[in-house]
């Protein structure tokens, strides 16, 4: 398994609109087509407004699969519309867990 660690960094203040839009309008398209939610966080302690979500993925294969149908979805289109004025940058890792990771590493 892998992890795509996304964290985006939101303009001040737009932390909580920018949840109650993901939850409302984009967690339902998303969450079928990627499949593993590892988590979705907000930062309160350090760098601020941010937000930090983790997909699973068995492969980096299936990882681009996935996106690719994803962002095929005009729902999601339309709500990135939505998102992209609340968002000031993005990152995107992929996290692969050491072999003792209670999340599956491999050896």
């Amino acid at each position: 398994m892998i992890v795509e660690q996304r964290t985006y960094t939101l303009h001040p203040g737009q932390h909580l609109k920018y949840l109650d839009t993901y939850e409302k309008e984009g967690l339902e398209i998303q969450r079928p087509i990627l499949g593993n939610l590892v988590g979705y966080f907000f930062t309160d302690i350090g760098p601020l407004n941010q937000i930090v979500h983790m997909w699973g993925y068995d492969s980096l294969d299936e990882r681009t699969k996935r996106r690719r149908k994803l962002f095929e979805d005009l729902g999601w289109r339309a709500y990135i519309q939505m998102i992209v004025p609340m968002i000031a940058s993005q990152e995107s890792k992929i996290l692969i867990p050491a072999p003792f990771s209670p999340i599956g590493g491999s050896r």
